[in-house]
């Protein structure tokens, strides 16, 4: 059995596509995956050290900030479509799964006219672009929010939430390993920041301003700065020591920061949203502004009105941040109310169940 996979750009795209190829591989060892995505994202590093294989796309999206980019785009598409065309009459997938982004697009249209089975799956409440023009030739959609028929027909939408991967699904490692792994100490509480993938700018910089507050409080801060912010914050921390403070660019094992953190600070991305809500962990949710129909707070609010996250906006995060971070430290209770109602939502075996029916749509 052949089966392709096509979408990246983001973690939030990337973690959830190699789920299901873990998944599917699971279900059937000899099953042959193909992944296309984009060349010089995220899934060019993180696809292989699953052990996948990645064929990349000169694929680039719209940029609505810097207009003069775009002029290239009809020659890109043009070259993704034709490099589409011939990895699908190479490959010969029995069925191609679509998970948005860059990609995503030209490899499953030309998986869609060559005959090839597609299906999608959408991590967020608002659909994407790409998956809404696909929409029409999808045989299934895997959806992980209610109301999406909004976007799509409503006998093509299966429930499966979003799948996350293995070590985040089933935590197996105890707080203490946690604990030693970023060099923390047990007597203090632990706060993790992640921006996402990529980082996020307004949460760093909130951050920064209060570094002497999470030192003088005692509070741990482990702190995922994205790739892009990491160079300028080390040079701008450059000869302050700081005891409780552990920036880095990216955290490769999120499993264990889960485990040791008493405080999550994140983004509401949907993989962001379906992880904590696996971890089960207390979350102050910063929703990003810079998203198609302001998703990531209406992902947030999902929570915040079930009394299962705390949520600051965007604009209000360098004044308010660190005071809503030390009063949840502070708040036991709330903290138990969070993490009881958070996993409560969590939705388990995700990628387990999306693969079943892809294997039972191709058998």
């Amino acid at each position: 059995m052949k089966v392709l996979i096509g979408g990246g750009g983001t973690g939030g795209h990337v973690f959830p596509a190699i789920a299901i190829a873990q998944a599917l591989r699971k279900i059937d060892p000899q099953i042959d995956i193909l992944f296309v995505g984009a060349k010089d994202k995220i899934e060019m590093e993180k696809v292989p050290a699953a052990g996948f294989k990645i064929i990349g796309l000169p694929a680039a999206g719209f940029q609505r900030k810097k207009f003069f980019r775009n002029l290239s785009l009809p020659f890109k598409l043009a070259s993704c479509m034709m490099q589409s065309r011939r990895i699908i009459k190479d490959f010969k997938p029995d069925i191609a799964v679509g998970v948005g982004g860059y990609a995503s697009g030209p490899i499953l249209r030309a998986a869609a006219n060559q005959g090839v089975p597609i299906v999608l799956q959408e991590q967020n409440s608002h659909a994407g672009v790409t998956n809404q023009i696909l929409a029409k030739k999808a045989k299934r959609i895997f959806t992980a929010y209610d109301g999406m028929e909004k976007y799509f027909e409503k006998e093509k939408i299966s429930f499966a939430g979003n799948p996350v991967r293995a070590d985040i699904a089933d935590i197996k490692a105890s707080r203490d390993e946690a604990l030693e792994y970023f060099g923390l100490s047990g007597d203090k509480p632990v706060v993790f920041s992640v921006g996402g993938s990529l980082g996020a700018g307004t949460i760093n910089k909130s951050l920064m301003a209060h570094l002497d507050d999470f030192e003088n409080a005692g509070i741990q801060l482990v702190w995922q700065t994205g790739k892009y912010y990491y160079d300028n914050i080390m040079s701008a921390l450059e000869g302050k020591k700081y005891n409780n403070v552990h920036p880095m660019a990216f955290v490769k094992r999120m499993d264990l920061a889960y485990k040791a953190a008493d405080v999550v600070v994140s983004r509401s991305g949907a993989l962001s949203v379906s992880e904590l809500c696996l971890a089960a962990k207390p979350v102050i949710f910063i929703p990003s502004p810079n998203v198609a129909e302001d998703h990531q707070t209406k992902n947030a609010m999902a929570l915040v009105n079930k009394g299962a996250a705390a949520i600051v906006t965007d604009a209000e995060a360098a004044e308010k941040l660190f005071d809503e971070v030390s009063s949840l430290v502070a708040d036991s209770n709330r903290r138990a109310e969070y993490s009881a109602n958070i996993s409560k939502l969590a939705v388990k075996d995700s990628a387990d169940l999306i693969a079943k029916e892809i294997m039972g749509m191709v058998k």
